[in-house]
């Protein structure tokens, strides 16, 4: 209990109430090779293979399929030389709420391997599109990896320059609140939301404060067992119930899936964790060595009523 990190913010079998790191480590146990047999029998009659959930009954199971899995997006496309800007600069919002965001590259440099941002789409928590450009690149492409992104030499001709859609984008997630409070609580200032979002603010040169953004690529319980990645392909899939990328890849489809995954994991409802006044600090993970003696005299379950997660969940930003 002292290294575990317990919460009530962690995956857990419903059937035996087992903490788990992540989803992939609970599905091991609700569905894989060496699943528990009571937890596998009973999933298999009543648990939801997307959510993970527990319904009462085979027939409400039925019903709750039904808005768990989700259909796929319509893909913008490449046909059209496409530039969308329906975000208002003169009015901000006082729900500030959530932007997703993701970017495709190409390649620079003598063997194209540099990468180059091409094209950027952000979306709402409505799944309204508020951005699309393409962007014009700042050196010569190379490689314009055709078979993934769709794009030639025409769509970039007249693309935004980068340093423009950069100061268009903080512009949006800013939404009107200066940099001092958005570094310090947020402000009414957006979350940025994203797969792996430290390559696309990289390749947009572009900077956003970190309790502010939200990564499935890097949130703890959507990691794999061994706490790395997962492909956003994979998620989607797993906890959405529908395909993406099965083509070139789009970045509107992306952002709305990435949107979804991040709304579903905040919908989660988790009880507040409590608080036990013991001696400064209450994450019994952070536990001096003084602590210890005390801690051992402590029941399991006055244990777990002072351990924390050691991430932050999402589902404390319907709080805000």
């Amino acid at each position: 209990m002292k290294t575990t990190y317990h919460s009530v913010h962690q995956p857990r079998c419903m059937v035996c109430k087992k903490h788990c790191k992540s989803f992939e480590s609970l599905r091991e146990h609700l569905t894989g090779p060496v699943a528990r047999g009571v937890c596998s029998a009973i999933f298999f009659q009543c648990g939801c293979q997307l959510c993970l959930t527990l319904s009462d009954s085979p027939a409400s199971l039925n019903d709750h399929r039904e808005t768990c899995r989700l259909s796929a997006p319509t893909p913008l496309g490449t046909s059209e030389l496409l530039y969308i800007d329906s975000h208002n600069e003169n009015h901000a919002d006082c729900r500030p709420g959530a932007i997703a965001m993701d970017c495709e590259m190409v390649g620079g440099g003598s063997d194209g391997s540099l990468e180059l941002c091409a094209r950027v789409c952000l979306i709402d928590e409505d799944e309204n599109l508020i951005f699309h450009t393409y962007v014009r690149p700042q050196i010569p492409v190379t490689n314009y990896r055709y078979d993934i992104t769709g794009l030639t030499e025409e769509h970039l001709r007249d693309g935004m320059p980068l340093k423009e859609v950069r100061e268009k984008i903080l512009q949006i997630l800013y939404n009107g609140e200066s940099i001092v409070k958005v570094s310090l609580d947020g402000g009414k200032a957006r979350l940025l939301v994203g797969h792996d979002l430290a390559h696309d603010l990289d390749c947009l040169v572009m900077t956003y404060p970190d309790h502010m953004t939200r990564d499935t690529a890097k949130y703890r319980p959507l990691l794999k067992t061994n706490f790395v990645s997962h492909s956003l392909k994979y998620l989607t899939r797993t906890y959405l119930g529908y395909d993406i990328q099965t083509g070139t890849h789009d970045p509107y489809e992306d952002c709305i899936s990435v949107m979804r995954l991040y709304k579903r994991i905040r919908g989660q409802s988790h009880k507040e964790e409590g608080y036990r006044t013991l001696t400064p600090g209450d994450n019994i993970g952070a536990c001096d060595w003084w602590r210890s003696k005390e801690l051992d005299n402590l029941t399991p379950d006055e244990l777990y009523a002072i351990s924390r997660s050691d991430y932050r969940c999402w589902c404390l930003d319907l709080k805000l």
